[in-house]
């Protein structure tokens, strides 16, 4: 499923994704945000993995020199420069995560939240390798998935989603422990702090998971 964003959920479908949100999600929603900006210094070059029709723009490129934001989906870019390609210090891309088309240490921040390293649903340590690999010594990098203690919400959300008719129908006897299955083949997983820690074994990198507004989860990754 690994071209649903592509097919299934992206543009507008996406967008609505987020106008059905209910007030506990929009909450997360915002600290993400707020957590990301906050690690923003001005002038910082800024990469955005999965930045869909850049819905974070705009919080991103208040302190930010510039800021690309890549994504598989097409519709989804068009969308995001019809909606905010006059913000000048921003532009899209269509990029595969795991195969970025940039230069070794080029940004100051790579960011992928919202659990994008679950979405996207490639190999999950390449995807945290080739972010480290654009990422200048010194410079940050942010994951996020979704606490434990969120699962309520979380699961309350997709299945607003799939009411909508933007997922298919939540398998309900496969949707446990932090994972949601819908019955069109539809999987979203999540990482562990334990998971993270796993992952980022091997780099030359600080390394911490912190919790954010108990529902993200946060791998923050420094490169030496």
């Amino acid at each position: 499923m690994n071209d649903y964003y592509v097919t299934t959920l992206a543009a507008e479908r996406l967008r609505k994704v987020y106008d059905i949100a209910p007030p506990r999600v929009r909450q997360y929603l915002h600290a993400e945000t707020n957590h990301v900006a906050q690690k923003i210094r001005p002038g910082n070059f800024i990469l955005d993995l999965g930045c869909g029709y850049g819905r974070i723009f705009p919080s991103l490129a208040r302190s930010a020199g510039s800021v690309v934001g890549i994504d598989t989906s097409l519709e989804s870019i068009l969308l995001g420069q019809g909606m905010f390609g006059q913000i000048p210090n921003c532009a899209f891309a269509q990029m595969n995560a795991v195969r970025l088309g940039f230069h070794d240490k080029m940004f100051d921040v790579v960011i992928c939240i919202q659990n994008g390293i679950s979405a996207f649903h490639v190999h999950q340590r390449d995807l945290i390798r080739e972010s480290f690999r654009v990422t200048k010594p010194g410079g940050t990098i942010l994951f996020s998935s979704y606490c434990e203690k969120f699962w309520e919400d979380r699961l309350m959300w997709f299945q607003l989603q799939s009411d909508a008719g933007l997922l298919g129908e939540i398998d309900r006897e496969k949707t446990h422990n932090g994972t949601i299955v819908c019955k069109d083949g539809f999987v979203a997983t999540t990482v562990s702090p334990d998971q993270f820690e796993l992952l980022t074994q091997g780099l030359d990198a600080d390394v911490r998971v912190v919790e954010v507004d108990g529902s993200s989860c946060f791998c923050e990754i420094i490169p030496r």
